[in-house]
């Protein structure tokens, strides 16, 4: 493996009705597979203008980032390579929802357990359960 290190953003996009955006990938790795929106950082970019660049290429929609969900470096995350991820909550705040240049297909989803998920993204939306979970108990919404 290289030692090369890719720097990418993934973006959960959150809806009102709690429902997150899911992209079907349409190229290789994981051609057809589910994927959380994101990408890898550009030239003198920061890691939350890939985030919001990603988001709209992938997506249609603009994006307002709320916060960092975690983290992911695993070595093994991507075949291509030593990828790390910085993981970002967002909200959409205009644009139509439409799937860009590197998805197949887009959709609304609260279900995405029993999906075929691309690289971790699975284990990230387990985190973002979570953070659901200890956020609303918070609040008080949880009994």
């Amino acid at each position: 493996m290289s030692d090369k290190v890719t720097l990418t953003a993934d973006v959960i996009i959150q809806w009102a009705d709690g429902s997150i955006v899911l992209v079907r990938r349409k190229n290789e790795p994981y051609h057809h597979y589910w994927a959380l929106p994101g990408g890898m950082l550009e030239g003198d970019e920061t890691i939350e203008e890939t985030a919001i660049r990603e988001a709209k290429e992938e997506t249609g929609l603009s994006i307002r980032l709320d916060r960092v969900l975690g983290v992911y470096s695993t070595p093994d995350r991507d075949p291509r390579g030593r990828y790390v991820s910085v993981t970002f909550l967002a909200y959409p705040v205009s644009g139509v929802m439409e799937s860009g240049s590197d998805a197949e297909d887009i959709r609304l989803s609260t279900d995405f357990i029993d999906l075929d998920l691309a690289f971790d993204h699975h284990n990230i939306l387990l985190d973002y359960l979570k953070v659901l979970k200890s956020d609303s108990a918070i609040s008080g919404e949880w009994d």
